[in-house]
């Protein structure tokens, strides 16, 4: 049986997603997750003919170390949300099967009441194998969903590394969750994401846990105000709360728009917005640049030529430069 969605013009897709239809919508995110050329230009067409109507979302990027409880406090947060009028999307960038590059985690399965919400779509999106676990296709796939409507965006990152420095640069405010009484005080992050968070919430404040989570509360709140002022002039704030017991969610969200307003109010949100395009922009240029050096047959052939040679001394930078020289004379 035929796809409804087998070899449809971009119009198709475009028009799908402004009336806000969730199955189209889905298959244009696949479609811009592809790896597939053919899929290429069709992606390129489908975002030319939405971005027009995209920009009117807060996009939320939310991380935190294993355990912490990302997906039970995202479900949590997200009701309240809901509770405020807006429609919610939730991307949650999961590590990617490196046999078949899919998602591995399964999100809806993580957020099951949620997920049975009018006004919410989850979305795991693979990170196959790209850096951090932040593929290209990410910024791409909130666009799709401010133009279907979507406007309060949630990014969910998997904690692990360079994965939330992708994506404090695709978000309006970065949200980071820790735990109280786990031992290191940092628990394996990075001082430098603390310094990048606008906030810190400290999870399972609850039962005997409450006492640790309010010590920890005011240890974290010392640390954030030794770091250097953020650009937007917003005091990073701390705070606690029980996701399975809703309590402190309302302040965590009440704290958000503290900050939309603080920010819209001194022009730093459009400002933030307008130098995270033009960062996308310089970084499209690189990675087009490094896919069409790496995918030249020359190039290529004389990469794997150097590495099956016998073990020798190179001379890596002239190489490099004289290898990068021929291929920009060969591209005039």
């Amino acid at each position: 049986m035929t796809s409804p969605f087998h070899n449809q013009p971009p119009q198709f897709y475009i028009d799908g997603i402004l009336k806000s239809d969730i199955a189209i919508l889905s298959k244009a995110i696949t479609i811009i997750e592809s790896q597939n050329e053919n899929h290429h230009a069709l992606a390129e067409k489908i975002m030319d003919g939405i971005v027009t109507k995209t920009g009117k979302s807060f996009r939320l990027g939310i991380t935190g170390v294993p355990g912490v409880g990302k997906s039970t406090f995202i479900e949590s947060f997200g009701i309240e949300v809901l509770k405020h009028g807006h429609k919610l999307a939730v991307l949650a960038i999961d590590p990617s099967s490196d046999k078949t590059k899919g998602s591995i985690l399964g999100d809806k399965t993580r957020m099951e009441e949620l997920s049975t919400k009018k006004n919410v779509f989850i979305r795991p999106s693979p990170s196959s194998g790209n850096l951090g676990g932040v593929a290209r296709s990410t910024y791409e796939t909130i666009l799709l969903c401010e133009a279907a409507g979507f406007d309060f965006i949630i990014i969910e990152t998997v904690g692990v590394g360079q994965s939330e420095i992708s994506v404090s640069k695709i978000t309006d405010f970065f949200l980071l969750l820790m735990l109280a009484g786990a031992g290191d005080e940092l628990q394996g992050i990075k001082r430098g994401i603390m310094e990048m968070a606008d906030a810190l919430v400290i999870t399972k404040a609850d039962g005997s846990n409450l006492e640790k989570a309010k010590m920890a509360r005011s240890e974290y709140a010392h640390a954030m105000h030794l770091f250097q002022a953020s650009d937007s002039g917003w005091i990073p704030k701390t705070l606690i709360c029980s996701s399975t017991e809703n309590k402190g969610i309302a302040e965590v969200f009440k704290m958000i728009e503290e900050y939309k307003n603080f920010t819209n109010t001194n022009g730093f949100f459009n400002q933030k917005r307008k130098e995270q395009q033009f960062d996308l922009f310089l970084n499209t240029i690189d990675e087009q640049l490094k896919q069409k050096f790496y995918s030249d047959p020359k190039i290529h052939s004389a990469i794997e030529e150097l590495r099956s040679k016998d073990k020798q001394v190179i001379q890596p930078f002239s190489l490099a430069k004289n290898m990068l020289d021929d291929f920009l004379k060969s591209n005039k």
